[in-house]
């Protein structure tokens, strides 16, 4: 143990240039990270404007216990499961999907293009993507006008105003605009394979079906492992963004996510202390998710962590 830690501080000191660099990394984490964690107190405060962290009054578990029977947080609670198991059921296979296929084309200028195209819309930000579904959605919108072309409606309809749409309109959108971004990962894994695997097995005989199910997927195990339990973790991090852009007084019932919930109780209502017990309460289940799931995956991974 005393030549292990030896070992690590004469490493430390010959890698002083490349460990340094880690410093600022550290230090922005520390100021913007875990220093706003001692603000998670007001969740067992009455805390208002009038008063400072160390005057309001402590109130216990009291706030925890109004989310018991708070109707609306359950609501929004059913809206963010509803539509994160529709992302996770899509939105996670997709890129897969689409970075084999991509993988699959032969180089050139083609290949080029349909990454590009499906890296785009990554880069707009939801204010942006918003404004242009707002429009496409609307009755004179260009999804009206498709479906009247081509027979599948009789009259136009504004779809954000139809509350039983909503949870298909936030998933496809956000699987249309993050599917790209997300291929890259499994097509820099998907480089590294070493060719002559496929040359064995075109040799034995195997189609290219047999070798993406085979070589490619196997050789893409731990990169998906990862994403899932990511995935999984993040199941109550509904996109706010998204949320309010696309949420309006006609489909909030449907469209109220939790996140939404609490941006609306803190900084509309002025509720601090509510909006931080709930936050904390999904936070506390996101950390149990994630360590569960890594539980899972390493079970069903020979005991093997890819974290």
């Amino acid at each position: 143990m005393r030549k292990r830690k030896k070992n690590l501080i004469v490493d430390l000191r010959n890698q002083w240039q490349l460990q340094s660099m880690i410093i600022p990394g550290i230090i922005f984490m520390i100021v913007f990270s875990y220093i706003p964690m001692y603000g998670v107190l007001i969740a067992f405060k009455h805390y208002t404007a009038l008063d400072t962290f160390s005057t309001a009054p402590w109130v216990g578990l009291d706030n925890f216990k109004i989310i018991v029977t708070d109707q609306y947080f359950w609501d929004a609670m059913v809206n963010t499961l509803g539509i994160s198991a529709l992302k996770l059921a899509i939105g996670f296979l997709t890129p897969i999907i689409l970075a084999i296929l991509i993988y699959e084309l032969h180089d050139g200028p083609f290949k080029r293009i349909m990454q590009t195209i499906s890296y785009l819309p990554h880069f707009l930000s939801w204010i942006v993507l918003g404004g242009m579904l707002i429009t496409w959605f609307s009755t004179t919108g260009l999804f009206n006008q498709l479906f009247m072309a081509v027979g599948l409606m009789d009259k136009p309809q504004n779809f954000l105003l139809d509350e039983d749409k909503y949870w298909w309109i936030a998933v496809l959108s956000d699987v249309w605009k993050e599917v790209g971004w997300g291929t890259i990962l499994y097509l820099a894994v998907m480089s590294k394979i070493d060719p002559t695997y496929y040359e064995a097995a075109k040799i034995d005989g195997a189609t290219r079906f047999k070798q993406i199910w085979h070589i490619t997927i196997p050789m893409m195990k731990n990169i998906i492992n990862l994403n899932l339990i990511l995935a999984i973790s993040g199941i109550f991090g509904s996109n706010l963004d998204q949320t309010l852009v696309l949420m309006n007084s006609q489909n909030q019932a449907k469209a109220e996510v939790l996140s939404s919930y609490v941006y609306r109780i803190g900084m509309t209502q002025g509720d601090f202390s509510y909006a931080t017990a709930v936050d904390l309460g999904m936070s506390i289940v996101s950390v149990i998710l994630l360590l569960t799931s890594h539980k899972v995956t390493k079970k069903l991974n020979d005991n093997e962590s890819v974290l």
